[in-house]
């Protein structure tokens, strides 16, 4: 028998690539998918946990904490693209450069910026 990898895709990663896919189809309008090389921008702000001391809280909101916990950072950038794929770009063997962040915010949200790469 032949060998071959399967991958999961767990139900909380599917409905944020559902929920990004949706974004992306009202930001894009009537337009199709680009076609050029791209960069991506993304920065991902997570929930404050409620168990945080006050402490914590000021350093968490000056920004003195960053987020290290889960979700991984690379997680949230495949979940992003794929939800985009398709709708925003043909595919994302097109983005060339990319660039992420992840931190801590008292509205959490994710902000995504796609232009196209111009080469200097």
């Amino acid at each position: 028998m032949g060998k071959f990898v399967q991958t999961y895709t767990d139900n909380k990663t599917r409905e944020f690539e559902a929920v990004v896919a949706e974004a992306s189809s009202k930001a894009m309008g009537e337009s199709d998918p680009l076609e050029t090389p791209l960069k991506v921008f993304l920065q991902f702000t997570m929930p404050i946990p409620a168990s945080v001391t006050k402490k914590r809280l000021k350093s968490i909101l000056d920004g003195m904490e960053v987020h290290t916990k889960k979700p991984d950072l690379d997680n949230l950038i495949k979940a992003t693209l794929d939800g985009m794929s398709g709708i925003v770009f043909d595919n994302d063997s097109q983005i060339v450069n990319i660039s992420a962040t992840k931190k801590y915010g008292t509205h959490p949200q994710t902000d995504i910026l796609v232009m196209e790469y111009l080469p200097t």
